[in-house]
């Protein structure tokens, strides 16, 4: 989880992201950060996150993301 709080302070320093947990429902992240966020976690944990797994339920909160990295490194 460590690792992926990192991503996304570089990403976006001004968020909370421990406190929020509607990240995309709220608009705190926008399609740009999520493209980037995409790319860094593919790069980081050696996944392929797809196009039908970005959905906001994946990303709203820092435990989704979680859960979808360690769903897509299992695979």
């Amino acid at each position: 989880m460590e690792e992926i709080l990192e991503i996304l302070q570089e990403v976006r320093p001004d968020v909370d992201f421990l406190a929020e947990d509607r990240l995309i429902d709220d608009d705190i992240l926008d399609s740009f950060d999520i493209i980037t966020i995409v790319g860094e976690f593919n790069e980081e944990f050696d996944i392929e996150i797809d196009v039908e797994d970005l959905e906001p339920e994946n990303f709203n909160t820092v435990a989704a993301m979680q859960e979808l990295i360690d769903k897509l490194q299992s695979e």
